[in-house]
């Protein structure tokens, strides 16, 4: 099997490629734009011209992507491709729409004009797994959880384009027979995550005694997943899932951000101790506009139909992430200094924006 990975040298996109090179013989096109977030370390070791080979295309080019599909001829198209963090997405949505819109029609469009002139057995054994948040559904109180049919309700720019793209794969199923699948995430966790992300930017922070900001109080809780679990679940998505489905992929581990940041200190003091806690360094600092209060994933129907559950607990997961950060300084301490110094991002958004557009040039 040939898989084409969008996004693949994100830190998603990079976790499958590695885990379908570890326990599967598919070969792998990686096809990444290499925005600020992606980093070709989380590639080089593994792109050898032959079972794994890159294309820095970016998805919003048609031209591009139909060219990657005519050369390579996939089976599959796995598609992470997309700008994923909320904070940015309030103050440059535009580039979110997109990239996470406009990109996913394109990538459709792509794969369905070279599905639809494949060979009959070809034909019927192609793929194209959208990979989705569970930001779509909106928040949820203090019980319950979210199912595949629960209602569409974003509250960001982020997840409006994710819910945006979800419908317009489903419609491409439904009107033009694309075989599809789609899957929902909870927050994933763990090596080669960008540091604007919780907890990387929390686990950097500490290490260099500099603040640790919460949003409010921190009472925001989040059902956390370990990437490598993620992986494996795509892969199990595509390979078993049934055609035009979609299954939410959780992680079982229900924890607020104050949790979170909680764990981190007191791995950390336990690992590397200081004369004051790190818990001391806990800035609390104004909300979020629009932030979703909970999230929690029900991963019945994965489990059931593929058999896929977690199989690391956040405890176990995050004492991996922060072992990871501690021993690989050489990759994150770069983008500190030249992408993202922690700075909270919407407060100096024309600055950053500027950064992207000299990262991307």
């Amino acid at each position: 099997m040939k898989i084409i990975i969008t996004g693949a040298a994100g830190f998603i996109g990079s976790a499958v490629c590695r885990h379908l090179l570890r326990e599967t013989n598919a070969s792998i096109v990686c096809l990444d734009k290499m925005t600020y977030a992606a980093h070709p370390d989380t590639l080089t070791h593994i792109v050898d011209g032959h079972r794994v080979v890159f294309e820095k295309v970016d998805i919003c080019n048609r031209a591009e992507v139909e060219r990657v599909f005519r050369e390579h001829k996939p089976d599959a198209v796995m598609h992470l491709a997309a700008e994923s963090h909320v904070d940015r997405s309030i103050e440059i949505p535009g580039v979110f729409i997109e990239t996470n819109v406009v990109g996913t029609y394109v990538m459709l469009e792509a794969a369905r004009h070279y599905w639809s002139g494949l060979a009959e057995e070809r034909r019927n054994g192609f793929r194209f797994h959208h990979i989705s948040t569970d930001e779509v559904y909106g928040s949820l109180g203090e019980t319950g959880k979210f199912t595949e049919t629960t209602p569409y309700a974003p509250s960001s720019p982020y997840s409006a384009s994710k819910a945006s793209a979800d419908h317009i794969v489903q419609a491409w199923h439904h009107t033009h027979g694309l075989p599809v699948v789609v899957s929902n995430c909870s927050n994933n966790y763990g090596p080669y995550q960008f540091p604007e992300k919780l907890i990387p930017l929390m686990i950097i922070n500490a290490l260099e005694g500099k603040p640790l900001p919460v949003y409010g109080a921190g009472a925001n809780v989040r059902d956390w997943l370990f990437v490598e679990d993620h992986a494996a679940a795509l892969v199990r998505i595509l390979t078993a899932g049934r055609i035009g489905e979609k299954y939410n992929v959780g992680g079982n581990a229900e924890h607020s951000n104050i949790e979170v940041v909680h764990t981190i200190c007191d791995t950390l003091d336990a690992m590397l101790p200081v004369k004051r806690p790190r818990r001391d360094l806990i800035a609390h600092v104004a909300d979020r506009p629009g932030h979703d209060q909970r999230y929690a994933i029900d991963a019945t129907k994965i489990k059931n139909e593929l058999g896929w559950e977690p199989s690391v607990t956040f405890e176990a997961g995050l004492r991996r992430t922060i072992e990871w950060y501690l021993t690989h300084q050489t990759w994150w301490q770069p983008l500190r200094s030249s992408i993202y110094g922690g700075q909270r991002l919407g407060l100096g958004a024309a600055d950053f924006a500027r950064r992207l557009e000299v990262v991307a040039s």
